[in-house]
């Protein structure tokens, strides 16, 4: 009787281990809110009403992985170089401007003008409304405010690579200077 209830129990705890660990493999993840950070500029993901959620299948793997965001535009813009963007089995989601929970964010409609954590300003909600964005709309008024006003982009690794060399350059002119100063 003993030896059937530890079996019952062991198959028990198996089960609950094996079942809370399992990813569905479909859909947003749990968000750990305040905790974790965006795959793409490293901010806390807090805002609850524009976050997203990337669900891809890296190449030669059975599970897929799910990068996070905290705004849409940091998502559209960290998929634009990768591989599987355009694969069907791709998913994006992204939090209802509401509060309403996750959309599928290329079945959103897209509101301008919203306080979002990076300033793309986009707000997704279920229901179209006037003067609201599609998903394609959406991508491309991403990618004209990213032109206009990307500030930690390629631009800025370059400003700084030369600001470095400059110092380099003037380091070595100062200690030129010095080393030809004849000593009284």
């Amino acid at each position: 009787m003993t030896k059937r209830l530890g079996w019952l129990l062991f198959g028990l705890a198996l089960s609950l281990l094996t079942g809370c660990s399992v990813d569905p493999g479909t859909g947003p993840d749990d968000v750990k809110w305040d905790r974790e950070t965006c795959e793409r500029c490293r901010m806390v993901l807090s805002d609850r009403n524009h976050s997203a959620q990337i669900r891809y299948y890296p190449a030669n793997k059975k599970r897929s992985k799910v990068m996070k965001f905290d705004d849409i535009g940091c998502a559209v813009i960290w998929l634009e170089d990768k591989p599987w963007k355009d694969d069907p089995k791709t998913q994006i989601w992204v939090t209802d401007r509401h509060g309403g929970g996750w959309l599928n964010a290329r079945e959103a409609f897209y509101i301008k003008g919203d306080l979002t954590p990076m300033e793309y300003g986009l707000g997704a909600q279920q229901e179209a409304a006037e003067g609201s964005l599609n998903y394609e709309q959406a991508k491309e008024h991403i990618f004209v405010v990213e032109k206009r006003f990307n500030l930690h982009g390629l631009d800025l690794l370059k400003r700084l690579q030369e600001r470095q060399s400059d110092r380099q350059s003037d380091r070595v002119d100062f200690h030129n200077h010095n080393s030809g100063e004849t000593q009284q």
